[in-house]
Order: C-alpha cells, then structure tokens, then sequence
C-alpha cells in the first residue's frame, strides 16, 4: 500500500470495528487527528493514521486510559514502559480481587453478624505495611518494657504472621481472629508470660523431675492420640491417661490419685496457655508454614483429659 492512499472515516470504521461516531470523538480530541479533507470537506486518514487508531484500540483493550495513551502516540512514552506500569497496577487490581473472593468464601461458610462482616472486611482491606504495623504494636506492647527479655521480643518478631496476597479463606479467617486476638490485654499478659519461658528454654519442673525419656514417651503417646483423633474427654482417652498419670507417679514418688491428676494439670499449664497455642497454630496457618510434628502443642490435650478425670 503506497503513501498516497487515503481512508475515509467510514473505511476507518470497518478496517478497525470501531464506531464512525467513536472516531470521530478521537479525531475531535486530537488523539487521531485527520490527515486532510476531501474537497467536499470530510475527514481523510493516511495508513500511519490507521496503524495508530489500530494501537489505540488495542491498548484500550487493555484497560489503558485515554491520557496516557496519547502520551504513547506522541512518542512521550513508550509502549513498553507503559505496559510495564499497566501490568503492575494489574497485578494490585488481582491481589485485591483475590483477598475479596477469600473474605467472601468466609463469610459464605459462617452466619455472620453485621458487625462481623465490617470487621472482617476492614482488617482485610489492610496494607501490608498496616498490618505489619499492627503485630508490630503488639510485640512493643507485650514486650515493650525495660526489662524485657532480647531473646522473647525476637522470637516474637521472627515469627509474626504475614498474610500473602493471595490468600485462602481458611488464611483470611485466621488473620481476622489474629487481629482480633492481639487486641487482647488478657492476651498479652499471657504472651508475655509464656514466651519468656520459651525463649529462655527453661523446663517445667514437672519436665525436670520427671526426666527426659518419660517426657519424650508422654509426647509420643500423646501425639498418637491426637493423630487418631482420640478425644481427651472421651472414653478412649482414659487407658492413655491413666498409664500416663501412674507413670508419672512411679517417677515422683507419689500417689496417683486425684489430688496428684491436679498438681500434674497445674504443672504443664504454667507453660502451655490455650489461648496462646491459639495463636501459635493462627501464625501457621496464615503464613502457610508445614505444622511440625514435634511442634504441636501436646501438653492442652494432656491437661484436658487430666482436668477431666478429675471431675469424673
């Protein structure tokens, strides 16, 4: 095709699948303006016209805005540069997309408030850099004393939970009870005091007289249960428990009756709180971390199914 040929808007409009009336709002605002007129006066197009009304439509295609594409044509910018910036903003717009259709998968899966809905979709809506900032504020509140121990606030910090960007709903869900449970004054007392005995590596005494091999035997037996689905209140828990709690006795010279079920409940709560094993199995599950089987908290499930004999 030679220089000299010439289009018509109505030519224009066929080569391109675009509307006379939508060219003609491009040629009156200049992104592609006429090459001449015929002597009757319409608009005429050179084939350079058509290749950019060609890449007009394709970038708009694209979801590009009209401003920056003009910039594209008078050479300001370059199309790759722009596509560059284009797929970033892209990849913002999925993230977001993504962490909507997770909130919503939750909210579809549990009858929840009003109330809950907002909170919910507020510390989702979070930055990153918010919530960092968050966690941040409940380390330095938790720990945030003259004497804290180096040891805690870094394992802490080493550890603190950080919801990707494309989250599960199950990772979304356990962010919004995170954000919630660090809010907690009662909480963080209970941190504060669980995590200096962890990061201290100092035993339970209980774990000291006992001695190594029947601590290990305890974790084994106890890990067996939980992997079977053994409930610690349940029937079938009783055999475990009763072997275990005449073991423990042999070993500290005592009697293993109630009174001694008791002070052994006592024992391994001083440093296995509920509520703060919560937290440890919220932090996997937002970070996706593989739950370690040696890492499991056995010691709730022992205490439950002592308390409950007690009471039996």
């Amino acid at each position: 095709m030679d220089v000299t040929t010439l289009y018509s808007i109505g030519e224009l409009s066929r080569r391109t699948g675009l509307s006379v009336r939508t060219i003609r709002f491009y040629a009156d605002s200049g992104v592609v303006a006429p090459t001449t007129r015929s002597p009757a006066g319409y608009r005429l197009y050179d084939p350079d016209a058509l290749v950019r009304l060609q890449l007009l439509c394709t970038l708009r295609e694209l979801g590009m805005e009209l401003a920056t594409i003009q910039r594209v044509l008078r050479c300001e910018l370059s199309v790759a540069e722009v596509s560059a910036a284009h797929a970033d903003a892209i990849d913002v717009q999925i993230r977001v997309l993504q962490l909507r259709r997770s909130v919503l998968r939750v909210l579809a899966r549990r009858e929840a408030s009003p109330e809950e809905t907002t909170l919910m979709h507020r510390l989702t809506q979070l930055s990153g850099e918010e919530r960092r900032r968050l966690i941040d504020d409940f380390v330095d509140g938790t720990f945030g004393t003259v004497d804290a121990d180096p040891s805690a606030v870094a394992m802490m910090r080493a550890a603190a939970p950080d919801l990707p960007g494309d989250p599960t709903s199950e990772q979304v869900a356990a962010w919004v009870e995170l954000a919630e449970l660090v809010g907690d004054e009662d909480f963080r007392a209970r941190m504060r005091r669980t995590a200096v005995r962890q990061a201290a590596g100092r035993p339970l005494d209980i774990e000291c007289d006992a001695g190594a091999e029947l601590m290990e035997f305890t974790r084994q037996k106890v890990t067996e249960a939980m992997q079977s689905g053994i409930d610690p209140l349940g029937d079938r828990a009783t055999p475990v428990i009763d072997d275990l709690v005449h073991r423990f006795a042999e070993a500290l010279a005592r009697t293993p009756d109630t009174e001694f079920r008791d002070w052994m409940a006592q024992q391994f709560e001083e440093a296995h709180d509920p509520r703060v094993d919560q937290y440890w199995r919220l932090v996997w599950l937002v970070n996706g971390w593989q739950v370690v089987p040696n890492l499991v908290p056995v010691y709730p499930w022992l205490i439950q199914s002592l308390r409950h004999d007690r009471d039996a």
